[in-house]
């Protein structure tokens, strides 16, 4: 499994403090099982955003040449009278 980017761990976190805060603060709880429920699910709705970021993809070689998207070897003929010497 592939290590998570900063962008992923910025936008869980992110998720998580503000989403616990306003479930708190909507919900007005005053019990401990209230709270705990409420951390519980700030911490998975954390979890689906910073999994649901896009990863960064790999650098891919782009081809022009079609001969060289073939497999081909991509040599240029060029005609004997346009050579100079």
């Amino acid at each position: 499994m592939p290590r998570p980017t900063a962008a992923q761990l910025a936008y869980g976190s992110a998720t998580v403090v503000f989403s616990t805060v306003a479930m708190i603060l909507l919900s007005q709880t005053d019990s401990g099982v209230g709270v705990g429920v409420i951390v519980l699910a700030a911490l998975l709705l954390g979890l689906l955003v910073a999994m649901t970021v896009p990863m960064p993809k790999a650098a891919r070689t782009v081809r022009t040449n079609r001969a060289a998207a073939v497999g081909k070897s991509a040599e240029v003929r060029v005609p004997a009278d346009s050579v100079r010497s």
